[in-house]
């Protein structure tokens, strides 16, 4: 800070010198109350006699205890709010009744009264002269931060709790200069607030022009899905650097500090806004049990592990074909679990290796996340697909049923209702598998659940389309995409792992159960923000010149414009989690499961692919 004039001295003092100091003042300026008090009633300056002497001097006496309990010693001066003056407001009412009370004390034992507009004049004038103390010093303080050089300057967009503190974190704490609050709503727009002022979505152009400003701060997560793309859209044509507050930046001292600031990042342009973990259902279902996950090397797969391990389970079997996905995922739970970890290299497709598995390590729930993915892929090996999704699913279900597991999950896909190509063909299939074997344990009177959980696509998943765009930007362009008006649901990888765990707790054997995914999302404008949020531009008609292109190659053959997550969203049922849902059982039960599996082993074992996909598609259609 800058010791421009004298008086900026006082900041440098340790805090209790500026307390005592600030007791001080308080007690001058109350003495002067009181007096002035005195001298507006009579109209003249006087010379106070004894008992008149007496109530000014004991005046403070009677305040500065009132003033400490209502902390008006705690505030740090320099980042008084306005919403400080009711505490002084307060305090001085108070302090002012307990002195009417000693005036009433002193005329039982004989002393003189008190003009009655005496005290009231006194509380007003206390009222004033502290307010203004407090406030005066503020200014004088903030002043030496005009002298001050920043190295940046910065807009914050919010106006809520969390943009407050982290202005006062960024004016205290940085070299930042903070220009003002934006407000996205538009209803305070022209106020103050904490002495910066609060400016239009519309001004944002203007003012990075006027005031240099290097980065703008969304300090509101929470925006709806629109206003964070509008933005994304509109600061990624500008020349600054977009930052983002997360919802909970230090749980501790409840304070939103500078180093808690990150880029924005897809996720927070498509995802929905979260809704915290319930810790009573991830708990009921995980602590203290043996958990096998198939393909625990996926994304899916090792995101589920990471999940499951921070709520105590016995032991986690990683389940796993890929000999360095099983490594990684190895490697890195055993860094932060504090339970058991179990890997094995094995396929779903050998109902002994899972079942030896199974049983070698006690095991009471499977999450199956073992599938082949990626629809191009599975459409031009079809055999393969259908071997790996269908007849792997049975295999993990039959050893679920034959051994004492209490509880099987197969995670499916949106790409299941009403499939058009094959990989989401296998995952209905799948779910009707999983379905067939939740109704023979219970007519054995098994007590287990065999249920699915359907969602849409997880941002940064392996095969996905946001790595895809992520690698064609940093090479350049053009980005590819297979129409404009595509679309398709997105969530994070880290919910989707939560409300699939958290899911247990809810279904019942037979469901399908659905994650609710919020809006779906323009493929196109998944890739224009992409490019922007990497600081680039879009090159097109309306910009020639532009960084990255975007090039329609057309659909290729089983993809979708659109995906479903219900066959009938009006018969979708809600659970106790409001991003869970239920689908009706609808027509599963009418699906002879066994002679569907027969027919279709039998068109696999002729190789003849028409026939397989005849019959992969005819069940399923029925």
């Amino acid at each position: 800070m800058s010791l421009k004039y004298p008086w900026q001295r006082l900041a440098l003092l340790p805090r209790a010198s500026k307390q005592i100091i600030l007791m001080l003042s308080d007690c001058a300026l109350l003495l002067l109350s009181a007096y002035i008090a005195f001298v507006i009633r009579l109209g003249f300056v006087f010379v106070p006699n004894e008992g008149q002497t007496f109530l000014i001097f004991i005046a403070p006496v009677l305040a500065i205890p009132v003033f400490i309990r209502f902390g008006l010693y705690r505030a740090i001066i320099r980042y008084l709010a306005e919403r400080a003056i009711w505490p002084i407001f307060q305090a001085t009412a108070i302090a002012s009744l307990f002195w009417v009370a000693l005036v009433f004390l002193m005329e039982l034992y004989g002393s003189a009264g008190l003009p009655r507009s005496v005290p009231l004049l006194y509380w007003l004038l206390s009222t004033v002269f502290i307010s203004a103390s407090r406030f005066g010093a503020k200014w004088l303080l903030r002043s030496a931060e005009s002298d001050k050089r920043y190295t940046s300057s910065a807009l914050i967009i919010g106006v809520g709790e969390p943009a407050r503190q982290l202005a006062t974190a960024l004016r205290s704490h940085s070299d930042t200069l903070v220009v003002g609050f934006v407000d996205p709503d538009g209803q305070l727009n022209g106020m103050d607030i904490v002495g910066l002022r609060v400016y239009g979505v519309e001004d944002i152009p203007a003012l990075i022009e006027n005031y240099g400003i290097k980065q703008v701060v969304v300090s509101e997560p929470g925006l709806e899905q629109k206003q964070r793309q509008d933005f994304a859209r509109l600061l990624g044509r500008l020349p600054v650097n977009t930052r983002i507050l997360p919802p909970i930046a230090d749980l501790t001292a409840g304070k939103y500090l500078v180093s808690s600031l990150r880029n924005v990042e897809i996720d927070d342009l498509l995802g929905r806004s979260p809704v915290p973990p319930d810790a009573a259902l991830l708990r009921e279902v995980v602590e203290g049990r043996r958990i096998m996950v198939t393909g625990a090397g996926g994304s899916i797969g090792s995101q589920l592990c990471r999940t499951i391990a921070q709520w105590n389970p016995v032991s986690i079997v990683l389940f796993e074909s890929s000999e360095f996905a099983l490594y990684n995922i190895d490697r890195q739970l055993r860094q932060i679990a504090g339970c058991e970890i179990v890997p094995i290299l094995g396929t779903v497709s050998s109902r002994e290796c899972v079942e030896k598995a199974i049983r070698d390590h006690n095991v009471d729930t499977v999450y199956h996340c073992a599938a082949y993915k990626h629809v191009p892929l599975v459409e031009k090996n079809p055999l393969v697909g259908i071997f790996n999704n269908v007849f792997g699913t049975l295999e993990v279900a039959q050893a679920a049923l034959e051994t004492d597991v209490e509880r099987m999950v197969l995670i499916s896909s949106d790409k299941a209702v009403r499939p058009t190509n094959v990989m989401g063909a296998t995952k209905r299939w799948a779910e009707l598998v999983v379905y067939y074997c939740g109704m023979l344990a219970e007519q054995s009177g098994k007590k287990k659940a065999f249920y699915s959980v359907r969602f849409g696509n997880v941002l940064g998943s392996n095969g996905s389309v946001v790595p895809l765009f992520r690698e064609q930007i940093a090479s350049g362009g053009p980005i590819t995409l297979t129409h404009d008006d595509m679309t398709r649901y997105f969530m994070s990888i880290k919910e989707a792992a939560e409300l699939i765990v958290q899911s247990g707790g809810i279904a019942a054997s037979g469901d399908t159960v659905l994650l609710e995914m919020g809006e779906p999302v323009r493929i196109r404008d998944l890739a224009e923000n992409m490019i922007l949020l990497a600081g680039l531009t879009v090159r097109n008609e309306e910009n020639p010149h532009g960084d990255i292109a975007i090039e329609v190659t057309g659909i290729r053959e089983g993809e979708k414009m659109y995906e479903e997550l219900f066959y009938d969203p009006s018969l979708a049922q809600p659970t106790r989690h409001p991003k869970i849902m239920r689908a009706p059982k609808g027509n599963k039960a009418a699906v002879d499961v066994p002679a569907s599996l027969a027919a279709l082993r039998i068109a696999m074992e002729s190789g003849d692919v028409d026939a397989v996909r005849k019959v992969l598609f005819d069940v399923i259609a029925s």
